[in-house]
């Protein structure tokens, strides 16, 4: 089953983060998806807030890219550390583009119930984001 898992998580990453495919966390996530990590405080609840996130980063870094560095699972979690760059050619959150190219990384946590994605944790380097992208002194 941890397998099984792990290849839902890869995938997210693949099509959605990767290749922008909103169609798919259809797909992967259950009816009711919790996205427990909102990238914003008005963030809409579920699966139509979680896509706005991915909208809103990949508009922000067109040629933005993400690799599962490490990819743990067991029981019905998944646990993703991984590393992602773009250049930042769009605002991100209220920060107009910059040009400069961004590396950060994170970590999430996915618990599968059936096949489905039914809870995403994430956390992200932020505060790094912020000082690449010159808002935030380092």
């Amino acid at each position: 089953m941890s397998e099984q898992n792990k290849a839902v998580s890869n995938r997210l990453v693949e099509e959605v983060f990767q290749k922008g495919n909103m169609a798919v966390v259809d797909d992967l996530s259950g009816d009711n998806f919790v996205d427990q990590s909102p990238f914003t405080p008005d963030q809409q609840p579920g699966r139509e807030g979680f896509k706005e996130m991915v909208r809103t980063l990949r508009a922000a870094f067109p040629d933005f890219t993400l690799v599962a560095d490490d990819v743990i699972a067991e029981g019905d979690k998944v646990v993703m550390r991984w590393s992602g760059n773009g250049t930042h050619s769009g605002e991100f959150m209220g920060v107009p583009a910059t040009g400069k190219v961004v590396n950060f990384t994170g970590i999430s946590i996915d618990r599968i119930d059936g096949g489905k994605i039914v809870e995403h944790w994430e956390q992200f380097d932020a505060m790094g984001m912020m000082q690449q992208l010159g808002v935030i002194s380092t």
